[in-house]
């Protein structure tokens, strides 16, 4: 079975911090060079670095540190100086790391700030004399929050993925036997009754739990609150009431007839074999996109094409 190939989303990750790291870089060599003849006097660099703030956009603080990496000013900030940071080491946060010797400009990886406990980047610009000797660093701190969108949105591909849960539970596997639930006896009518739901009532998203006998929806045209419909609302047909006629969505990437297969295909892993079986399984019309969780608590994400072309034996023998 195959895994996924993480690359697409560190790739993903990767552009974006190029192009803010041609975004930012430009402007703090800039003022690098800028703050250089004052250094390390700090009234100077503190009245400059104010002055500045405002060009360098999106930016939340900034400082500058000696050549050992101690801060010789304040944290300057768009309200005020925050004397606080005056004097500090910084030399062991890893935004520090490996910047001499391997380049004069560095942004960090996203952290979470000490202080308001968000997602935040640092980028550190060495500040270099009309010698060129390294005569401290000029630091920029940046909330992610604020930052400009840099790519289109991240796709999730279509590559299968496994992962393991709870190795407690895997180790006590054959100590427990699947227990019938409410939707194991009506399993017929609660399939059927889904397949209408996804193919004519606007349901782009179904999770099914055998194990619990419920069910959770999200339509398409209020796709941001999810519905929770219980064994009795799952057996009933005039829940198709409750859920107005829609046109199945233009957005799907599977066609409407391949929806009951996938189905069909969940009730046979379910009572293959009484200690191995599905406990849980959703469908996502919009992405093509089927997840299973086992009662080994094992789960996995892959394509509805990938789901389909393998069978019951093909399953049993990869968990």
């Amino acid at each position: 079975m195959s895994l996924m190939n993480a690359s697409s989303l560190k790739e993903s990750v990767q552009r974006q911090r190029e192009h803010l790291t041609a975004l930012l870089g430009r402007k703090l060599l800039k003022l690098a060079k800028t703050c250089a003849p004052s250094f390390p006097d700090r009234a100077a660099l503190e009245q400059l670095l104010t002055q500045e703030l405002p060009n360098i956009h999106y930016c939340k603080h900034l400082y500058v540190l000696d050549a050992d990496a101690v801060q010789i000013t304040a944290n300057i900030t768009r309200e005020e100086a925050d004397v606080s940071h005056f004097g500090r080491d910084r030399a062991g946060r890893p935004y520090m790391q490996d910047i001499v010797g391997y380049t004069d400009f560095k942004l960090s990886q996203a952290y979470i700030s000490r202080n308001k406990k968000r997602p935040s980047l640092t980028a550190v610009q060495v500040i270099r004399n009309a010698e060129g000797e390294r005569i401290g660093f000029l630091g920029a701190d940046y909330d992610l929050r604020e930052l400009p969108g840099t790519a289109a949105l991240y796709q999730e591909p279509r590559s299968w993925r496994q992962i393991k849960g709870d190795p407690a539970i895997r180790g006590g596997l054959f100590l427990q036997c699947r227990a019938e639930s409410a939707m194991d006896w009506q399993m017929d009518d609660v399939l059927s009754l889904m397949s209408e739901l996804m193919i004519e009532h606007g349901v782009f998203h179904g999770k099914l739990h055998f194990s619990s006998s419920r069910a959770s929806l999200w339509l398409v045209e209020d796709p941001y609150a999810y519905r929770i419909l219980s064994i009795e609302e799952l057996t009933d047909p005039n829940i198709c009431l409750a859920y107005p006629h829609r046109p199945y969505t233009e957005r799907a990437q599977m066609p409407p007839e391949k929806i009951r297969p996938v189905f069909d295909l969940f009730r046979e892993l379910r009572f293959a074999d009484d200690n191995i079986y599905l406990r849980a399984g959703s469908l996502n019309v919009c992405n093509g996109m089927v997840a299973l969780n086992f009662s080994c608590d094992g789960s996995h994400y892959l394509h509805y094409e990938d789901f389909l072309r393998n069978n019951v034996e093909f399953w049993f023998g990869t968990l």
